[in-house]
């Protein structure tokens, strides 16, 4: 690898205008030497494409809104570096972050691809719901930090020739489709999450639009592992899973005074407790960084999500017994002849 090899750093965005300017601004104000920058838009209705043409950043369009992948796939397919950095559009980041990335694939030939972290603080909007993600996201990121089995799309570097091999991210798939690439590019390299390569991130600031994205990833989960036939390595901790089945099942167990009576009457609060312990290292977080009246509201979202996540699973894991087209869904990235039936876009 040469001394400051050309980073092509590609920003997917669709309707991303009020944190665009930060972020682009963030890529141009790097100290690492040698970056080529493409915004590629979605097809946006808002002004994010006047905003990148402000900063004199280049744009390329998808054509047609297909999704993050797609335009992470038209990025790489524009650009010539011999590493690809990925940045997404709500998403500032620290002025050294690429360099320390380059730095880490310099000194560490068997990574394919490094991973970046989000700083807690959210990068715009300051409501108890993105405070609450942006810890959560954090400490479950650092948690996690080391080598891990699916991609942390909104900051992360990738070598070109693992790029080329691994092939583009699947079209199709408009949620978890970082996820099924980590799985893919595992296979035969490393990939890193640290700390040392940092953002700041926008993180989601309204309570629905949270529990619908959650919803929906832990949806689209099963048919993934089922035909992965593993978890991911990273945030999907066992841990984590019982605390969020746990706190789902304590819902119903509500019926169970009504039913049963005696001590079934403690069983509601034995599964509430039982969430909590789960989570305990990320509240004692919490608690340090934000007191404890922070921390019950922290504790009644986590409850949520919890309860979200589940549901959510639940709802793909009978979608994935009634559905063929759900149950192949990853077929093309996990094919049985080894032939993928998917094109860049």
């Amino acid at each position: 690898m040469n001394a400051f090899p050309l980073v092509s750093v590609i920003v997917p965005n669709y309707n991303y205008a009020e944190s665009l300017d930060l972020c682009l601004r963030s890529i141009l104000d790097q100290t690492y030497p040698n970056i080529e920058l493409v915004m590629v838009d979605d097809c946006s209705t808002d002004q994010s494409v006047a905003v990148a043409e402000a900063l004199g950043v280049r744009v390329l369009s998808t054509g047609t809104n297909g999704g993050c992948g797609t335009a992470r796939n038209v990025g790489a397919a524009h650009t010539s570096g011999e590493l690809i950095c990925y940045v997404d559009s709500d998403l500032a980041l620290a002025p050294e972050a690429i360099a320390t990335a380059v730095s880490i694939l310099r000194a560490e030939p068997t990574v394919g691809a490094v991973c970046g972290i989000q700083d807690p603080e959210p990068l715009l909007h300051d409501t108890l719901v993105s405070r609450y993600r942006g810890l959560q996201y954090h400490y479950w990121s650092i948690s996690s930090e080391g080598d891990i089995s699916f991609l942390f799309p909104a900051v992360c570097m990738i070598r070109r020739s693992v790029y080329d091999e691994v092939g583009p991210f699947n079209p199709a798939l408009r949620q978890t489709e970082e996820v099924d690439y980590g799985y893919r590019l595992t296979r035969r390299h490393r990939m890193r999450l640290t700390s040392e390569v940092r953002g700041r991130h926008d993180h989601d600031h309204e309570l629905r639009g949270l529990l619908r994205k959650l919803f929906h990833r832990g949806r689209l989960r099963i048919p993934l592992y089922a035909r992965a036939r593993r978890f991911g390595k990273g945030f999907e901790t066992a841990s984590r899973a019982w605390g969020s089945l746990v706190a789902f099942l304590s819902l119903p167990a509500l019926a169970a005074p009504l039913l049963l009576g005696g001590w079934w009457a403690l069983l509601p609060a034995l599964l509430f407790g039982a969430s909590l312990v789960c989570d305990a290292g990320m509240y004692r977080f919490v608690l340090r960084r934000q007191g404890p009246l922070f921390l019950l509201g922290f504790v009644v979202l986590q409850f949520m999500v919890n309860v979200t996540i589940t549901a959510g699973v639940a709802s793909g894991a009978v979608q994935w017994l009634l559905s063929r087209p759900f149950r192949e869904l990853y077929d093309a990235s996990f094919p049985i002849d080894g032939n993928r039936q998917w094109k860049s876009a």
